[in-house]
């Protein structure tokens, strides 16, 4: 174990704020899903008011959750991307070389809003035919589908705001920049909370708009979140001097380098991310109940994943930076301590999500057996977060930093593709084995990844100095 406290100091420095702000992102859309399952008027989803149906909270959590499927698939995106910087960031910080920092900016601005734009440019040509893929548009699922069409078309507009205010965040936190985070996350909270409530139920003379109300509070918040990162950037940090017009300017020679180190780890996310969108897929065909059950489930995994995501990200800058430093010997001392500490923590992570899994899920406005069907996923998805956040720390904390993305990502395309999709279809239409069951089969590759990566580790070849090939 280290003993120097300055290395606990920053990884805790970076992964608090990190974790806050990702607390309140995730928040965000828990808002959303949370918020609408309590809908409880059939005109509030564009349903005549005569309706017969008993389950509006579920319909209502089905069409809005099954959405942010896509919304997560775009974040893991521009999250990736960012990432990928990250690796090239950090080691440059640890030469202390602040011009090639300052460079890389652009790039992945660049990037990442390409991306924000196709998104919404596909939401408002073709939404059905992309949240196909996700939920059923059959008679039995046909009502949850049009709420999804209608909150899509609207929700998607916020991705251009979050690609902007998320890649610069992503950069700051990679030289250990990370009070921005706190203000945006405080500042997005509290404009997502209140519009949700005005806009959703129409309270304070706003009108009740529903599932829309719930989309329009996503992007006002997401555009809060922009306004504070840009003025954060441009007017009070020191760290890095750039201004607006700097994130038009990148040197060709970076983009290769951006594509050798950097594109694996986007890449990796972003493919990642879409055997999580074909998860959802298989989830989005069965019935409604079952659909409400996964996605509260899933929230509560995501939420549970928070603190081991923002010490990963920790650990990939105190990683990359000492890489970049040519200190191996104590990169090696440092990889050692992170993966004793997040064996520990994800045992910490199992029994939190078990006790707190019944509080959890009674905050949802669930009907029918969708409550007892959550609970029992999220049982079993206690159990994988033994597997999970240990993996985590390595794969996105010790490798990605020390610029081994490429292996991180051929291990998620094997596990993603070969074996999670492929498994996880028979049990659910071969197989037909019972809900909470299905969730277990969705995170299959939870309960083995931790071997991988340990074996990985215990040799030298995950170490590339990115500063010394680029």
């Amino acid at each position: 174990m280290v003993k120097d406290r300055q290395f606990y100091r920053t990884i805790l420095k970076i992964a608090m704020p990190s974790a806050f702000q990702s607390l309140i992102s995730l928040a965000v859309t828990y808002l959303d899903d949370l918020m609408v399952s309590w809908i409880d008027k059939p005109e509030m989803l564009g349903l005549a008011a005569d309706s017969s149906i008993s389950d509006i909270g579920n319909l209502a959590l089905t069409g809005v959750g099954q959405t942010n499927s896509l919304t997560s698939f775009f974040t893991a995106i521009v999250l990736g991307l960012t990432s990928g910087s990250g690796v090239l960031i950090a080691q440059y910080w640890g030469k202390k070389d602040l011009k090639r920092i300052k460079q890389v900016f652009p790039l992945v601005t660049l990037l990442t809003m390409c991306a924000a734009l196709v998104f919404v440019l596909l939401s408002q040509i073709c939404p059905a035919p992309l949240l196909r893929v996700v939920l059923s548009s059959s008679a039995s699922s046909g009502d949850a589908f049009n709420i999804a069409v209608r909150y899509f078309s609207i929700a998607a507009f916020s991705y251009i705001p979050y690609a902007l205010a998320y890649s610069m965040v992503g950069m700051f936190r990679a030289v250990e920049v990370v009070r921005v985070t706190l203000y945006i996350t405080v500042g997005a909270m509290f404009v997502n909370l209140f519009f949700n409530y005005c806009l959703i139920f129409g309270r304070f003379g706003f009108p009740a708009m529903g599932v829309e109300g719930a989309a329009i509070a996503t992007i006002l918040a997401r555009v809060a979140e922009l306004a504070i990162v840009w003025y954060y950037t441009f007017r009070r940090q020191k760290a890095i001097e750039i201004k607006p017009k700097d994130l038009v300017r990148s040197p060709f020679t970076l983009w290769r380098e951006y594509r050798r180190f950097g594109l694996p780890v986007g890449l990796g996310d972003a493919q990642w991310s879409l055997v999580g969108l074909f998860k959802s897929a298989i989830i989005g065909h069965l019935a409604v109940g079952v659909i409400a059950a996964y996605r509260a489930a899933e929230m509560m995994m995501s939420m549970g994943m928070i603190f081991t995501s923002a010490l990963a990200a920790g650990a990939c800058v105190i990683i990359g930076k000492t890489v970049g430093q040519k200190q191996y010997d104590k990169v090696r001392e440092y990889s050692n301590t992170i993966q004793i500490l997040f064996a520990y923590f994800g045992v910490v992570m199992c029994v939190i999500i078990f006790l707190l899994r019944h509080v959890f899920i009674s905050a949802y406005g669930l009907s029918g057996e969708a409550p007892a069907i959550a609970e029992k996923m999220i049982m079993l998805g206690a159990v994988t977060m033994l597997g999970t956040t240990y993996h985590a720390s390595c794969f996105v904390g010790i490798n990605r930093g020390a610029g081994d993305g490429k292996f991180v990502m051929y291990v998620d395309l094997i596990c993603g593709w070969l074996v999670v999709l492929p498994l996880s279809y028979l049990a659910g239409y071969v197989w037909h084995v019972p809900p909470a069951f299905m969730f277990l089969f969705l995170r299959i590759d939870q309960c083995f990844k931790w071997l991988i990566a340990f074996i990985r580790l215990r040799g030298n070849k995950w170490i590339k100095n990115v500063t010394e090939q680029s």
